[in-house]
């Protein structure tokens, strides 16, 4: 039975490219000269450091841009709620990385896959939601479904099979 796996994957290779071309020109930009403002990347988020919320907003400003220049997709990032306060007058924003497809996700995209009534099913198996139909025909047509439905959200679709 033909089958495919829907997944929520960022490209990491990307991300890091984006975050150390983030961090050269925090290095080089004259407004962040003699000032504590830094980017990092640690497993999976990214940490923001800088010495005013307001010099927080512009890191962003600048590591969105270059996220967005080496084609990754913005919604991949989780950004934290809450500013954290460091020693004196220092702040640290973090950015997670989400891998994987949450629980609620997965059962929305479930949902949606049972309402189009296509002759497909949807299974969730872990933190990706496996689709299995008779023919390719039909899930192609649960692809297209899938990404004009949840267009939001960067899904990817592997292991396809016949």
């Amino acid at each position: 039975m033909p089958s495919f796996d829907t997944v929520l994957e960022p490209d990491m290779v990307k991300i890091k490219n984006g975050v150390d071309n983030s961090a050269k020109e925090i290095a080089t930009r004259f407004d962040f000269k003699g000032t504590g403002a830094r980017i990092e990347l640690k497993d999976k988020e990214i940490q923001a450091f800088g010495d005013s919320e307001f010099q927080l907003e512009q890191i962003e400003a600048v590591l969105y841009a270059k996220l967005t220049k080496q084609d990754v997709v913005i919604s991949f990032l989780d950004k934290a709620e809450k500013i954290e306060k460091l020693g004196g007058d220092k702040v640290k924003q973090v950015y997670k990385i989400k891998d994987g497809i949450e629980s609620e996700l997965a059962k929305k995209i479930v949902a949606a896959v049972k309402k189009s009534a296509l002759k497909v099913q949807a299974s969730i198996q872990g933190d990706t939601v496996r689709i299995t139909g008779k023919n390719r025909d039909d899930l192609q047509v649960a692809i297209a479904m899938l990404k004009k439905d949840m267009a939001d959200t960067p899904l990817s679709y592997n292991n396809f099979r016949d």
